[in-house]
């Protein structure tokens, strides 16, 4: 199989829950205790360098054939956190996504279609066994969706610049708890100020996805590979999460000014990065 540890990929953002050890069954348990005491966890770049290894051969690998082992790790007051990687699971998830995204030509140069069909009838056939399944993991390609931003607020936001050898870091922290508050509160606003559309829906469906989880949860929303395409001084001033609690902030005052002014500062800064998806 050909080297990939040298690619960078990076196009994706992710948001994450860590459970602590306890919300795990036995034996996962006990796999997660011994995985969390390794000092050579992989990061998420090996994680995505793992996925671009299965599109190398031919035909292509569109989801793999066994479930990942690996996990990221947490230690938050003195509890450990897990958040599963479930690659083979988010594998068929995004597959199913991945139509609505691709050209259909571009869709069938990537992954050809007996490869699709294969991996939908692998799919169907384990969720009949498991259908309670659901990932740890959520992934948005050149973007945040602004619903992920009302889980968090600036007040919880890490920026690391980098180094030569050492990417910069965007992202977010927040407790269970803490997350599932902000999300009922915006709906509220939400469903008092404006009409249903696709906020209020992706608000909907992040929130039931979060009610899956742990109430010690921690919850991570981490820009991942954009710090790799968004300048220095972009990502810096990039306050998203306060863009947005300032909007849903104005809408509950009935200021439809300033919720225009923070929802206009959002729109020209994900556009840019819209602008340089087309450009590539």
């Amino acid at each position: 199989m050909p080297k990939v540890s040298s690619v960078v990929v990076p196009y994706a953002a992710y948001l994450r829950v860590y459970e602590p050890l306890g919300a795990f069954p036995e034996p996962e348990r006990g796999h997660w205790a011994r995985y969390a005491r390794r000092s050579d966890r992989p990061s998420y770049q090996d994680e995505l360098r793992r996925s671009l290894a299965g599109l190398l051969p031919v035909p292509p690998i569109a989801v793999p054939v066994h479930e990942s082992g690996d996990a990221f790790v947490l230690e938050v007051d003195g509890v450990v956190c897990v958040c599963p990687w479930r690659t083979r699971l988010r594998g068929w998830q995004a597959l199913e996504e991945l139509a609505g995204e691709l050209p259909p030509p571009v869709l069938d140069a990537v992954l050809p279609p007996v490869v699709r069909r294969q991996a939908a009838q692998d799919y169907e056939r384990w969720l009949a066994r498991n259908p309670d399944a659901r990932p740890w993991i959520r992934t948005a390609t050149w973007q945040v969706p602004l619903n992920w931003f009302v889980l968090v607020s600036d007040e919880e936001r890490r920026y690391d610049k980098g180094t030569a050898d050492v990417p910069p870091v965007l992202r977010y922290r927040t407790p269970m708890v803490q997350a599932r508050r902000r999300v009922a509160r915006a709906l509220r606003t939400l469903r008092d100020s404006v009409e249903e559309g696709p906020l209020i829906d992706g608000l909907v469906d992040v929130g039931r996805w979060l009610e899956e989880f742990h109430p010690r949860s921690l919850v991570e929303l981490d820009y991942g590979g954009l710090v790799h395409v968004l300048p220095a001084g972009e990502l810096e001033g990039d306050h998203s999460a306060a863009d947005v609690a300032a909007g849903i902030e104005a809408l509950r005052r009935g200021d439809g000014v300033a919720a225009g002014e923070a929802y206009g500062r959002l729109v020209e800064r994900w556009r840019a990065v819209r602008d340089r998806r087309s450009a590539n």
